[in-house]
């Protein structure tokens, strides 16, 4: 994938502005205060704020994708013993929502079903609700 292309100037009163080529062919510019226009830019490159380039070059952002993705939150839910007790759908939910993480039941069902599959958790049936349980 070809990334995108950056071309930094100055307006005429004096404040940045940055020219972005995407590699579709979009041209975004952008015009603010330094912070502003570097937060605007990190953000289309992908780059966090306060990110370090030796942890850009170690992998840290996939890391921490890793961990905010549904598998991820699904995987520490597990490790640290969510699932000792049968669990429905909707506490599962809950739970993440009180983690700030909010997704849809009709998201959650089938990552819940793979981690079944691949046997992190066991599916159990009760009063025609199913119950999750490690």
């Amino acid at each position: 994938m070809a990334s995108n292309e950056y071309i930094g100037s100055w307006t005429e009163r004096g404040m940045p502005r940055a020219k972005i080529i995407t590699p579709t062919g979009a041209t975004i510019v952008i015009e603010g205060s330094t912070k502003e226009v570097a937060e605007l830019v990190g953000k289309i490159e992908g780059i966090p704020r306060g990110f370090e380039s030796s942890q850009r070059a170690s992998g840290g952002k996939k890391q921490q994708r890793a961990k905010d993705s549904l598998t991820g939150l699904i995987a520490s839910l597990i490790d640290g013993g969510f699932f000792k007790k049968p669990k429905d759908l909707a506490a599962v939910k809950l739970r993440l929502d009180e983690m700030g993480h909010v997704y849809p039941v009709t998201t959650l069902s089938p990552s819940m079903l793979r981690r079944v599959r691949s046997r992190d958790l066991r599916r159990l049936k009760q009063d025609n609700r199913w119950f999750y349980t490690g």
